[in-house]
């Protein structure tokens, strides 16, 4: 199995070549997330620089990169053509208030809280995720394709076959193969970068022929600027056509061979401008609730990826300070025209693997891709990278990210806990990481309520003219029943005594209930009395004395 953790001294050199590295990778996945976000790619590259710059200076985990990620270029995607750009890049703004004023609160210190087998599954999941948006690269004459659920165009690609088939795989397991054998030989340069050179001067030395991140950003965003257009005219054309019109027109459309205008742009992204909107309550009310959903969305995943980075690197980083530095970058990205993003686990793996530790990493892999991006030869070079490479990159990351030891755990561990780490691993690929982690932490909630609601027990002592009832356990909401069938009001004696001095009342279910059995008993004309509740439980029931009446000793 492939080693994530290369065992590197952190130095200057070590931490600049580890940039480099990282800003070669990240350039593909910027532009291919703002094609999921339906924007410029310079809006997803620019937001590759801020985020990764802002972060990696006031950021709570050094050695993490972050950048436009396709967690939040998803949620964005129907946002964005119902409302426009500009609402987008407020949503951004108000996005990064929030993460800020969570930072604030203390509230990033909450993923600590995570069960283990909901971190499993988050890793796990998303190194599928991670996976599986690289089969993408295995296709060709993309197209626009109508789909009739959706009633919207999708874009399509026949899978590669034949020599260029073969070609892709050779690139992608060369590539594989330098990356983990390299370090066995010398440790003085980053496997990854070498990978990734030798590659390219493979193909552009030799007549192997395959797509580089060139080829692809053209192919991109002809088809994106297709989808843009035909999607534009395909709207106007709804109103006139009848439901049984729309999916000959939509097919029709798609097919077309039609001259497709530039797409312009309201702003150019890296220049500072306020989103062009009313700043009235109405646009904050549109807004708010995008801007609630990157925030969750955006801090999940950079909390739990700085869990996962502190655990490889065996130190520790600060999540409040990464939720403020999360939301800064997030509040400049918005500004300057650029999509916003999060840390993003790729290429924070491919940093680690690097010999990336501090915060100069990250630094350096935002200022390569800035050079990328201002200055033209660079690009050009960038250009020439094959796309294999870069999948082969990501292939090693998937290998390293995911628990394979977690796929031993089935008759190891509680059966829930398992389940809990395959529920959380399928509603990652299936839906989004937000949704995954809170059904994850949801679930392991009601497992340990229901675990201990059954743990709650009672010791029946008899005297001559009264009956103790001795609880043993913990006293919540799951077991207010078993607490209430303890008990037999009609038939008990004049006094009953309830012992409380190995039980601890944690809610007012708990209270509640106790205060409903003393009314039965009142009801029948005997006495109820509470003895040794601890500190806090009488404390609660103190609070609650207007609305309880209880005898407690």
């Amino acid at each position: 199995m492939f080693d994530l953790l290369v065992k590197r001294q952190s130095n200057l050199k070590n931490e600049i070549l580890s940039g480099l590295t990282v800003a070669l990778a990240l350039v593909p996945e910027a532009v291919a997330f703002a094609f999921v976000a339906g924007v410029d790619p310079l809006v997803g590259l620019w937001a590759a620089f801020i985020m990764g710059f802002v972060t990696s200076i006031f950021g709570g985990r050094p050695g993490m990169i972050s950048g436009a990620t396709g967690a939040m270029a998803v949620v964005m995607t129907a946002f964005i053509i119902l409302h426009g750009i500009e609402y987008m890049f407020a949503a951004v703004i108000l996005c990064g208030i929030i993460q800020i004023l969570c930072g604030i609160l203390k509230l990033g210190k909450l993923v600590r809280l995570l069960p283990h087998p909901v971190t499993l599954g988050f890793v796990n999941g998303l190194a599928i995720v991670i996976g599986l948006a690289q089969f993408g690269q295995f296709k060709e004459n993309h197209r626009l394709l109508y789909d009739r659920l959706t009633g919207n165009f999708q874009i399509a690609g026949d899978w590669i076959s034949g020599i260029p088939l073969l070609t892709t795989l050779c690139l992608i397991v060369g590539t594989m193969l330098i990356i983990h054998y390299l370090p066995r030989f010398t440790k003085a340069v980053p496997g990854t970068l070498v990978a990734i050179m030798l590659m390219t001067a493979i193909v552009y030395f030799t007549p192997l022929e395959s797509v580089t991140v060139q080829d692809f950003v053209d192919s991109q965003n002809q088809v994106a600027a297709e989808k843009t257009y035909k999607t534009k005219v395909f709207n106007e054309q709804k109103s006139e056509l009848t439901l049984s019109e729309l999916d000959a027109a939509g097919n029709a459309l798609a097919a077309a061979d039609m001259e497709i205008p530039p797409v312009e742009s309201s702003r150019l992204a890296g220049r500072f401008q306020i989103p062009s909107i009313d700043w009235t309550p109405q646009s904050l009310m549109t807004i708010l609730g995008l801007a609630l959903t990157l925030a969750a969305v955006g801090l999940i995943e950079s909390l739990m990826t700085l869990t996962l980075i502190d655990e490889l690197t065996q130190t520790r980083g600060s999540s409040n300070r990464e939720c403020v530095g999360q939301g800064a970058a997030n509040i400049i990205s918005g500004l300057f025209g650029a999509m916003g993003g999060c840390a993003m686990i790729g290429q924070s793996m491919i940093n680690i693997r690097s010999g990336g530790r501090g915060r100069l990493s990250g630094i350096c892999a935002a200022v390569f891709l800035l050079c990328f991006i201002i200055f033209p030869p660079l690009w050009q070079c960038i250009g020439l990278i094959p796309v294999p490479a870069l999948v082969g990159v990501m292939f090693i990351v998937v290998i390293a990210t995911f628990e394979w030891t977690s796929l031993r755990l089935w008759n190891k561990i509680p059966t829930s806990d398992f389940l809990v780490i395959l529920l959380v691993s399928a509603m990652t690929v299936i839906f989004d990481l937000a949704i995954a982690v809170i059904a994850g932490v949801a679930v392991s909630s009601l497992v340990f309520a229901w675990k201990k609601s059954s743990r709650l027990n009672v010791d029946i002592i008899d005297n001559e003219d009264s009956r103790t009832y001795v609880l043993q356990g913990s006293f919540f909401f799951g077991a207010v029943s078993s607490f209430k069938n303890f008990f037999d009001p009609v038939n008990d004696p004049e006094h009953v005594v309830l012992e409380f001095q190995n039980c601890t009342v944690y809610d007012h279910s708990a209270v509640e209930a106790i205060n409903a059995v003393a009314q039965s008993y009142r009801q029948q004309g005997k006495q109820l009395t509470i003895k040794h509740l601890k500190e806090e439980c009488s404390q609660l029931i103190e609070r609650a004395d207007d609305v309880l009446e209880l005898t407690v000793v």
